[in-house]
């Protein structure tokens, strides 16, 4: 993704960050999803969402609140792409797989990747 950039990363501040987290909230309410965490990082942007729908229309619709309230604010200029292409995401389908992503989400912000493990199935985290 790096190579098709065409302006600088865009690194949130503590404002920025509070205007997507809020953003991602409301969505959630808009539309019913229910939102197990959420974890607004200065450069991406962890989730774990319970909701029946594709997810990439998900991550698209989350990305474009988050940018609208970014700028409704004035906290982004018009002209800054603040997302990339591209979305992570997996099915969570046990209870456990959702509370260890709820966990990694919210206290476990690291270079280490999420992990179930090869012989597990796997459910909904958007990121």
């Amino acid at each position: 993704m790096a190579e098709e950039m065409n302006s600088r990363p865009v690194v949130l501040d503590r404002r920025q960050r509070k205007a997507v987290e809020e953003a991602i909230r409301q969505l959630c309410r808009d539309r019913r999803y229910v939102l197990y965490a959420v974890n607004v990082r200065s450069n991406h942007v962890h989730i774990v969402i319970g909701v029946r729908a594709k997810p990439e229309r998900v991550a698209d619709a989350l990305k474009a609140y988050a940018t609208k309230k970014l700028r409704e604010l004035r906290l982004l200029d018009e002209t800054v792409q603040v997302w990339s292409r591209g979305r992570s995401r997996r099915y969570l389908w046990k209870p456990r797989h959702v509370e260890l992503a709820i966990d990694y989400v919210l206290y476990c912000q690291s270079d280490l990747p999420f992990e179930l493990g090869d012989d597990e199935e796997s459910g909904l985290l958007l990121s």
